[in-house]
């Protein structure tokens, strides 16, 4: 099955438009409006639209099971179909309130069983315990904890946090994983995107599987991505893109709520597949995407496992 690629976009743009949920929506009744966190919905609005987190990994179902095709162009005009499987990188739900389902905080290795917070922690100064919060996890939670994560009430109360750290072979498919935590987790299914503070994200690794048509191995191809995208209502109506495309593509109330990556990091990128269109614009931006990855996850002081693997690789 071929797509229209047609002239405009580029292999990198429509990898980003391949891979962006748009989740069904509903909007927020008036009363529950005035209900809402004034820290995180500032902007008087007639209308809020919002979602349900079942609903954004509904999106990623069939992904998970078949992969996200992508028409790519390559140097030669020949086109083809790349498709990538989703696989859940890192996630912090952050909500308003600290009784929702009692605070669940998880961070897992590749093999299911919880990381232990080890001693070494101990002799850490408070600035490294803070910055390496994801690793040295507890359930139950503590003063300490409770003080690290009040350090910024704008971020709210953690409610849950994944990180994988196993290799992609030891991985399962986004969705997968997503029905496996919530049947602990349930929040994971039933909370909306009003409910979530603006620190709340997750980041989606995106692998390569197979291309049509297949018959030879195409090392440009072979480039795996990081995409973050924002989980709260509170980026709504916010252009997080800035091409003329996009802007013209503007949607219809109903159409669904899309959420575009805000941060991308990419590994093994060979050749120039992904930079040759938009006129050297493309090499901008991966680079001002990355950066702004990069900062997010600085501004939330959390070590984010794929994000430094797939940077430090290339550096190296």
């Amino acid at each position: 099955m071929f797509f229209d690629t047609g002239s405009a976009q580029s292999n990198l743009e429509c990898f980003l438009r391949c891979t962006t949920p748009t989740v069904k929506s509903q909007f927020l009744p008036k009363s529950e409006i005035r209900n809402l966190n004034r820290l995180w919905h500032p902007w008087e609005r007639e209308k809020i639209e919002y979602f349900s987190l079942g609903d954004l990994w509904n999106c990623y179902d069939e992904w998970s099971a078949y992969g996200a095709g992508v028409p790519i162009v390559l140097n030669n005009s020949e086109t083809l179909v790349q498709y990538y499987v989703p696989y859940l990188s890192a996630i912090q739900i952050f909500t308003s309130n600290s009784s929702v389902n009692g605070l669940r905080e998880e961070t897992l290795s590749g093999d299911g069983e919880r990381d232990s917070c080890s001693d070494s922690c101990s002799d850490e100064s408070e600035s490294d315990k803070l910055w390496r919060w994801d690793a040295c996890s507890s359930e139950d939670g503590g003063s300490e904890q409770d003080s690290l994560w009040h350090v910024n009430n704008r971020l709210g109360h953690l409610y849950f946090q994944y990180f994988e750290r196993s290799t992609p072979y030891g991985r399962v498919p986004l969705m997968d994983k997503i029905n496996g935590l919530s049947r602990r987790y349930p929040g994971l299914m039933s909370l909306r995107s009003v409910d979530l503070s603006p620190a709340s994200w997750m980041a989606v690794a995106w692998y390569p599987i197979y291309h049509i048509p297949m018959g030879r191995t195409i090392k440009d191809l072979s480039t795996c991505f990081l995409t973050y995208h924002t989980l709260s209502s509170s980026f709504q109506d916010m252009d997080l893109e800035d091409d003329m495309e996009s802007r013209e593509r503007k949607r219809k109330e109903g159409d669904g709520v899309p959420l575009p990556p805000f941060g991308l990091a990419t590994y093994k990128m060979q050749g120039n597949v992904w930079v040759s269109g938009n006129c050297g614009r493309d090499q901008e931006r991966l680079l001002s995407l990355l950066s702004v990855a990069d900062s997010w996850l600085k501004q939330l002081r959390v070590q984010h496992h794929d994000f430094n693997y797939f940077t430090g690789i290339r550096r190296g």
